[in-house]
């Protein structure tokens, strides 16, 4: 929710109070006079549209996607229109931000009937003030109407009629749900550690199916996709439970719920995800399938895990889009796509992509195995669980109440007359052993560790216990990976870099010596990125490909420093070096680089 007040305008604000609703005439005489378009264009629209139009004033000028006619020449869009007539009338602009909205507050202001009939939003509540939108800017009476009602100051600001249109409905219908949902279920007769004291209570346990919980969970759904989450956390407190979403790596707190309605929600998602709803003792794992409001097929994967006030369930967003993509759209450079089809184009062997948990892993392999799953080609896949169902593999997931691991996986897709299996993790010798097997009788193997850089990995499997023989005739290479923010594009902005970031520059692309840069990128924030300066992610990448000089170094006391060295020597790009590239190319900023980027030295 952003807010800006413009330099003010008495004469025009002073007429405001005379005046009814606003009209097309108005919006028009005011574009014109400040030179957004031409006359004869206002005049024609008027023209058109009858008195009668029931389209609010700036939807109808929005929707001839006029250009202003003033530099930089902006697309006269509904949100552009909203904050020019704002500054024109000298009144607060806010967009509304549904993350940042706390609707059970702000429903509690006035009644869903008052704010329809008066085309109003409240959007912020705090002790001394409430923030009320409006679309009408000449209509003001009911601030005299709610001044001594509420006994609080009245900000009124102008915001976009569409947006406040919509969030009237869902706002209240959810507030209403919560509502609802609150006083028929009383308390949810969750099991946390300090409810052991109140079992001689009968309270009655929510239906998962009721309506109001239906409804808000849907409603859930349907803002995460909208606000491209990664993640959704659905977290018990003490008193109340938390709803947060993952955006671009960083985590929102989006809704603050009632402790019954979290857990008859999460009983609701657990019964959608075919899983025991009565069983809250022990982590379990789902899936569920749904479709966006556009109709795009979205897969949810569950997770729960019992806390010391109840359930926390995890779902995690897989976007099947994201298999189609190219690699040049996951962040590899053209050396980096030379080195990486150089490894995935050979009959067999060893391919290992390091990094930690949520470093974009299981999308690059996902993708590489999407490329080379051709009619010819028997894919299989052993996964702990299943990320994302792919009808163009064979899927196996891990079983450990049968006893079925990734070795025994392993031995058994063996027997499947396989070209290429990918392995989710490599977390013993014995799974090592088996993907070494595969690799020597004539299959390509891919898998995961967790290693910082790409160097670790070869010291990492001779850890685990794999013969270093074996292992130098099987790698075929070591790539890592980690996830940064990308710039948005549309409000970023260049500017030269200071002398202090210059010192961060070479600290960063050490042991190598680069140029620094003119200038870089910054993040600003705007309305496409949600004010964060940021819009989704791109990978970086350290990709070590075999050759005989490495191969010499695979010993039993490996010394992971020569190793790397010597990777270096062979045109290996240090991660903090590929993160650098993209700084340059404005891509990213520094920061985000550092943050994310672990030191070319580390172990």
């Amino acid at each position: 929710m952003t807010a800006t007040p413009p330099a003010s305008t008495p004469d025009r604000r002073a007429a405001s109070s005379k005046e009814g609703r606003l009209t097309l005439g108005k919006v028009l005489s005011l574009l014109t006079a400040d030179g957004h378009i031409d006359a004869s264009e206002a005049e024609a629209l008027h023209a058109e549209r009858s008195a009668r139009q029931q389209q609010h004033p700036l939807v109808v000028v929005a929707g001839m996607n006029w250009k202003s006619r003033r530099a930089p020449n902006k697309l006269l869009d509904l949100e552009t229109l909203t904050e020019w007539l704002a500054g024109a009338l000298g009144m607060p602009y806010m967009h509304i931000d549904p993350l940042k909205i706390d609707f059970s507050a702000i429903t509690s202001v006035m009644s869903n009937a008052y704010a329809t009939r008066r085309r109003v939003l409240p959007v912020q509540v705090t002790a001394r003030e409430v923030v009320i939108a409006t679309a009408e800017p000449f209509q003001r009476e009911w601030e005299k109407e709610l001044q001594p009602i509420l006994r609080k100051e009245i900000r009124c600001v102008l915001a976009n009629p569409l947006d406040i249109e919509r969030f009237q409905v869902e706002f209240y219908n959810l507030a209403r749900s919560v509502k609802n949902a609150s006083t028929t279920g009383g308390a949810a007769g969750i099991a946390s550690f300090e409810q052991l004291v109140e079992l001689g209570k009968t309270n009655r346990q929510f239906d998962a199916n009721e309506q109001h919980i239906v409804h808000i969970v849907d409603w859930l759904w349907q803002y995460a996709f909208e606000q491209r989450a990664s993640d959704i956390h659905i977290e018990p407190r003490r008193e109340i439970g938390l709803v947060r979403f993952r955006i671009d790596g960083v985590l929102h707190q989006v809704y603050q719920l009632p402790m019954s309605v979290l857990s008859a929600m999460t009983s609701r998602i657990k019964l959608l995800g075919r899983m025991d709803v009565i069983e809250k003792r022990r982590p379990q794992d789902g899936r569920i399938k749904t479709r966006t409001p556009q109709g795009l097929e979205i897969e949810l994967r569950l997770s729960t895990l019992p806390t010391a006030f109840g359930e926390k369930l995890v779902m995690r967003i897989f976007d099947p889009e994201v298999l189609v993509r190219n690699f040049s759209e996951l962040g590899f450079g053209d050396d980096d796509q030379t080195r990486w089809n150089a490894m995935v184009r050979q009959p067999n062997g060893i391919i290992l992509v390091t990094g930690p948990t949520g470093s974009g892993k299981t999308t690059t392999l996902y993708s590489t195995l999407k490329h080379l799953a051709t009619p010819e080609v028997n894919v299989c896949t052993i996964e702990d669980p299943i990320e994302m169902v792919e009808p163009a593999f064979n899927q196996m997931q891990v079983q450990g109440s049968i006893d079925l691991g990734f070795a025994d996986g392993v031995r058994a897709l063996l027997r499947q007359d396989p070209d290429i299996i990918m392995i989710g993790e490599i977390r013993d010798l014995e799974t090592a052993e088996m993907a070494i097997q595969a690799a020597l009788t004539g299959h390509l193997v891919l898998s995961t560790l967790h290693t910082n850089d790409a160097p670790a990995a070869i010291t990492r499997m001779l850890d685990l216990g794999v013969p270093p023989y074996l292992l130098s005739a099987t790698l075929l290479g070591v790539m890592a990976q980690r996830l940064a923010r990308t710039l948005c594009p549309h409000c970023k902005q260049a500017s030269p870099m200071q002398d202090d970031e210059g010192e961060l520059w070479d600290a960063l692309v050490a042991p190598f010596r680069a140029n620094r840069p003119p200038q870089i990128h910054r993040p600003v924030g705007c309305l496409e990125c949600r004010m964060t300066g940021y819009t989704g992610r791109m990978g970086l990448y350290e990709i070590l490909l075999m050759n005989p000089a490495l191969r010499k170094l695979i010993t039993r006391d490996a010394d992971i420093a020569a190793l790397r060295e010597q990777a270096y020597r062979d045109g290996m790009r240090p991660l903090r070096v590929s993160g650098a590239i993209k700084i340059a190319s404005g891509v990213t900023t520094l920061d985000e680089v550092l943050k994310v980027a672990p030191q070319a030295n580390e172990g």
